[in-house]
């Protein structure tokens, strides 16, 4: 394999322009040419109780550096395979403009950055910004053909409507499930006290929602929990970095005590990319200020690159 240090550049992490995984940054979005598309949205707006998410893109592309040494993909020795070589094109589009104040523009121009990524045939991954941004990304699938979402969270995200609030971050998976070309929804990690009151979850299983919490998916094992997904479903993944523990994902707006674990969630989502076409993803809630150690903008990077490992191995890339 021809690693770009053989080339005689020494490009380590701490060097370089902070793109996600070191990867092309494409500004012209007519233009992409690419199997993945790293899209950030930075907006925070959302929040109930603690902002800051808005720099969550900029935390985790930096944290992504720590994962770019220039090798010629990534190999695991677990697995026996190199993933991400340089037949997975992976691109930066930069951030979807985002106004200051208004949650129905900065929306807007986060759909239209997913749906540059759709139409140019790449694979959307968008990095928040609080859990609101889901909203505008399941919107772009617009005409498309149905999916089933697959919800790592802490949270329910079930909320229909609070004092003419529809589009913050307690709402998504509301909006979700009303959207014709969601076939349903698997929300796994639900757990303790929650922002979504009894009828939420009330609504969500009436709409056709599976809902686990942490110790039921430990019950059931990595495999159980992937077998909830409907067999031969096209899935969308959502992540809610409060879905893992704040003992290891503090810098998060709303951490809930008793999360997951870090190969918890992979193997499940190993396991959901094997078994299924993953059709969009998106990482939320980032929030890198309350974690000066930056831990958990490396997890949220390294979730990431894992992901979009298997994901493109099992395209057989």
């Amino acid at each position: 394999m021809a690693h770009g240090y053989q080339t005689g550049r020494l490009n380590l992490p701490f060097t370089g322009i902070c793109t996600f995984a070191k990867k092309p940054h494409v500004q012209d979005w007519s233009a992409l040419e690419a199997d993945v598309a790293v899209l950030g949205a930075p907006f925070d707006a959302g929040t109930q109780w603690r902002a800051g998410a808005r720099f969550g893109p900029r935390s985790v592309r930096e944290a992504s550096t720590l994962f770019s040494f220039g090798h010629a993909g990534a190999y695991d020795h677990e697995d026996d395979v190199t993933y991400l070589g340089p037949e997975v094109r992976i691109v930066d589009m930069g951030d979807a403009d985002i106004v200051h104040t208004d949650t129905l523009a900065s929306h807007a121009n986060i759909r239209a950055g997913v749906e540059a990524a759709l139409k140019a045939g790449a694979l959307p991954v968008v990095i928040g910004g609080d859990h609101s941004v889901n909203i505008p990304c399941i919107e772009a699938y617009e005409g498309r053909a149905p999916f089933h979402v697959l919800q790592i969270d802490a949270h329910l995200d079930f909320v229909d409507e609070r004092h003419g609030v529809t589009r913050g971050h307690g709402n998504p998976m509301r909006r979700a499930a009303e959207k014709p070309w969601v076939s349903g929804l698997t929300q796994v990690g639900i757990r303790n006290v929650s922002s979504t009151a009894k009828e939420g979850y009330d609504d969500a299983r009436a709409m056709g929602s599976d809902i686990l919490s942490v110790r039921q998916a430990r019950g059931l094992g990595a495999a159980g929990v992937a077998a909830r997904v409907p067999k031969g479903a096209p899935v969308y993944l959502t992540i809610d970095i409060d879905g893992f523990c704040p003992s290891i994902a503090p810098g998060t707006g709303t951490p809930s005590h008793g999360g997951f674990l870090y190969y918890e969630v992979l193997e499940i989502l190993q396991i959901v990319a094997r078994e299924h076409e993953i059709v969009g993803v998106d990482l939320v809630e980032v929030a890198p200020d309350y974690d000066p150690t930056g831990s958990t903008a490396i997890l949220a990077a390294q979730l990431l690159m894992n992901l979009l490992g298997f994901v493109f191995h099992a395209r057989g890339l």
